[in-house]
Parts: structure tokens; sequence; C-alpha cells
């Protein structure tokens, strides 16, 4: 069988939201995707990860385009901030322009500061609710009412975990990224008879760049396999999800994180 036949996803169309940076879990999904074949249009929002400890360079989205396109597909990007609503309908219009109707949504963009009970306020948890809930949502509806093919449609949204242990200092993130595992179920039954799976997977604490050396350490403890997720352990998971075969998979929230002990 030659490398052409053996690629699952040729002649596929993939939108993939929250690629900035290298090291992070959308570039890895990306670049998966791209290996199997599927023509990547990813998005990204530089000013958040300069806000963040890990950073990001100016020049890791190009880099990242690069790297895509070294699978001989396609690839587009566009920077832009899902935050707002009127984005939304702009990006899809954009990406059928430039590429056609995709085949498969990873909503993979999220928000995410410290928040207790102390420090949140109301204008810190629309900042949450803007990009990893209502983001989400709308690009799946939107999704949902442009895909014509009547099969191989595919929504897989990156959650965190939320209904296995508590997230503390992070009541923002918890509550909003939780709502994606109600929005996952639902919006699987809604979809299915057009040819749509709708699934959600949780990769766990995963290295991509926010770990420091004492809590990997510290980490590594819980993990029974004795490391931490890599961003291309979610990323091998995201890739069948997408492919034909996943196709009786649907409503799903799968945790994918190596047995992580909480």
């Amino acid at each position: 069988m030659s490398k052409l036949e053996n690629k699952k996803l040729k002649g596929k169309i993939a939108l993939v939201t929250g690629a900035s940076r290298l090291d992070g879990l959308g570039a890895a999904i990306c670049k998966k995707l791209a290996e199997n074949g599927a023509d990547i249009y990813f998005t990204y929002w530089l000013q958040y990860d300069k806000e963040m400890p890990w950073k990001v360079k100016d020049n890791e989205p190009e880099k990242l385009k690069s790297l895509i396109q070294d699978f001989e597909v396609k690839c587009l990007k566009k920077e832009i901030d899902l935050s707002l609503d009127e984005n939304i309908k702009k990006l899809f219009d954009d990406v059928i322009n430039c590429m056609g109707k995709p085949d498969i949504l990873v909503n993979n963009a999220a928000y995410s500061t410290n928040t207790s009970y102390n420090t949140i306020d109301a204008e810190e948890l629309d900042k949450h609710y803007k990009v990893n809930i209502r983001a989400t949502t709308l690009l799946s509806t939107y999704f949902g009412r442009f895909f014509d093919k009547e099969e191989g449609g595919r929504i897989i949204n990156i959650t965190s975990g939320q209904f296995k242990g508590p997230m503390e200092n992070e009541i923002a993130y918890a509550t909003t990224k939780g709502a994606i595992d109600a929005l996952t179920i639902t919006l699987a039954a809604e979809l299915a008879e057009k040819g749509i799976t709708v699934n959600a997977v949780n990769p766990g604490p995963t290295d991509t760049g926010w770990i420091n050396k004492e809590l990997e350490k510290e980490l590594t403890k819980k993990f029974p396999m004795g490391r931490i997720g890599k961003p291309e352990d979610a990323a091998r998971l995201v890739n069948f999800l997408s492919t034909d075969e996943a196709e009786w998979i649907t409503g799903q929230i799968i945790h994918s994180e190596g047995g992580f002990l909480r």
C-alpha cells in the first residue's frame, strides 16, 4: 500500500482552533491530521498566549504552517479573537471560501486563568465563557448547518476532565469547560441524522510548556506509566476519532489520560 493510499483523511478539510504554540496541543493535532492527509485551517490568538506564563513567539504560527505543509497538504491560518461572536460566522465563511466546507472541527481554543471564590468576578467569568463554551457552541452549530455530505462529519471538543475531580483555584475554567460535556452529549444526538459524530477528549495533565520541573516531579507520581502526557498522545486519539473507523463513536467523553490518579 502506498503512503497516499494509507492516508485515511485524504480529501478531508479540518478546522482546528487554538494552535498558536509549536509545543501546544493544537499544533500536535494539526500535524497529526495533516500527516494522515487532511487539509488544515487553524486559528490562533497571540495576544492571549503572550499574557500567559508559557508565552509565545510571533513566528510560531508561521512555523507551524510550514511544518503542516511538509505533509504535502493545504494549510491556511488565521489570527482571530473567538471571544467576539461576530467572528464565528466570518471564520466559517473564510474556511468555505478558501478551502471548502470542513469535514472535521476540533474545538481546542481555551481561556484559562486562576480564579478562586475569593478572586472571581463577573468580568473574568465572562472571558472564560465567551471562549470556552460560547465559541465552542457557535462553531459546532455552524459546522452542523454547513455540513451537507450525509456522513463523515466530525466534531471533537477538547475538555479537561472537570467531572473526574475538583480543580481548585480554577472555578471559571472548570465551570465553563465542564459545560462542554453537556454540549457534546446533546449535540451528538441532534447531529447524528446529518452523519456527524460529536465527542470530547480529556487528555489529562499534558506537557505543553506550562509544567515546571517541580510540578513535573509531583505529577509524574500520579501517572502509573511513569510519565506525563504529551501533546502527541491526545493528537493520536483526535486523529482516530476523525476517521471513518470511528463512525460508531459519538456522544462520548473520552478520558485519555494514562490512568492519571487524582
